[in-house]
């Protein structure tokens, strides 16, 4: 790639983020956010997987498959030295969700 203006600010901006993203409060704290979000898109789907009602086999087939590519995608990786920072938050968006789920079964059990 060509030097231009628009190719520093880019790559200077990203570094920016990248050192903002060594900072473990503020990796936590983005964990936080990605679990809540998980937790957030489960209600979201069951409900509206819920009104349909013909389709909730097929939904429920594709999330848990969703599920297990991202465990796969996580523990595949052997604890190396640091996780890549998208491979956490798409761990803990999963968790959120797993969560989120399970709370509305038993929120429909009782």
């Amino acid at each position: 790639m060509q030097n231009t203006r628009l190719n520093n600010l880019v790559d200077a901006v990203l570094v920016r983020l990248r050192r903002w993203f060594f900072n473990p409060w503020r990796r936590i704290s983005l964990l936080i956010i990605t679990f809540l979000f998980g937790f957030f898109l489960s209600t979201a789907l069951t409900t509206v997987a819920g009104q349909e009602g013909d389709t909730d086999i097929l939904i429920s087939g594709i999330l848990v498959l969703m599920m297990e590519v991202t465990s796969r995608v996580f523990y595949i990786r052997a604890w190396k030295d640091r996780r890549a920072l998208w491979i956490e938050l798409l761990n803990s968006l999963k968790i959120g969700f797993t969560y989120g789920i399970c709370v509305e079964a038993f929120k429909l059990g009782s």
